[in-house]
């Protein structure tokens, strides 16, 4: 999913874009998501117990939907990988294309 504040707000509110991305968790489907996308994981309810990272400034908001929340490149828990910014990109990439 992509990143950007306008993106994780825009695709967050978008009740479509939402419905798909909880179809995809529930359907056990890979998903990657870098910078603000985690807002749509939140608002998808799709973060409570989950390890995961993102862009300091969403901290808060994962906690308080029930995320783990670290300040990490990338964390891959189950089928979610999480990154913090831009300068992870590399590191986010390679961990997706190695997971398949």
């Amino acid at each position: 999913m992509p990143g950007g504040v306008i993106n994780g707000d825009f695709v967050g509110a978008d009740e479509v874009a939402v419905a798909s991305v909880r179809a995809l968790v529930d359907a056990g489907k890979p998903i990657g998501a870098i910078c603000h996308a985690p807002w749509v994981l939140i608002e998808a309810g799709a973060v409570r117990g989950r390890r995961m990272t993102s862009r300091p400034s969403l901290q808060i908001d994962l906690r308080n939907a029930g995320a783990d929340w670290v300040d990490e490149e990338v964390v891959v828990d189950g089928t979610l990988t999480t990154s913090r910014r831009p300068d992870d990109l590399d590191a986010f990439s390679t961990t997706i294309v190695a997971r398949g």
